[in-house]
């Protein structure tokens, strides 16, 4: 699979969330999701579909295909992973937690993820 910004990844992780909650999506959700401008939704949402993560309509709807769905819970899996971590392992507050593993989740390796998950299962 491709590898995307963590712009991207942040958009991705957005549709997915909204489609699995709503059964559809629309740019203005997206929008409201991530806080940013209709026009950086626009632009990101037209990259995902050059990159064939999901299909955006002419007439504002989006769906995901099944190479985005793979990438969002790829990007879910980590920040999940870091959240728990710095949650139960090193008993970081919630919010904090969840803002640390927002940003981490782009650049963390896959070797570090799974040494990360398999310390959280030896710690449970």
């Amino acid at each position: 699979m491709a590898e995307i910004s963590s712009s991207l990844e942040d958009y991705i992780e957005a549709v997915y969330s909204i489609y699995t909650a709503e059964n559809k999506v629309k740019a203005v959700d997206v929008s409201r999701r991530l806080n940013v401008s209709r026009a950086s939704v626009t632009e990101a949402l037209q990259k995902l579909e050059q990159l064939g993560l999901i299909n955006y309509g002419r007439y504002g709807t989006i769906s995901i295909t099944d190479e985005g769905v793979e990438k969002a819970k790829e990007v879910i899996k980590k920040h999940e992973t870091l959240s728990v971590f710095f949650e139960k392992v090193l008993g970081v507050d919630h919010k904090l937690a969840e803002e640390t593993a927002c940003k981490i989740e782009h650049v963390i390796g896959d070797e570090i993820l799974l040494k990360l998950e398999q310390h959280i299962k030896n710690y449970s």
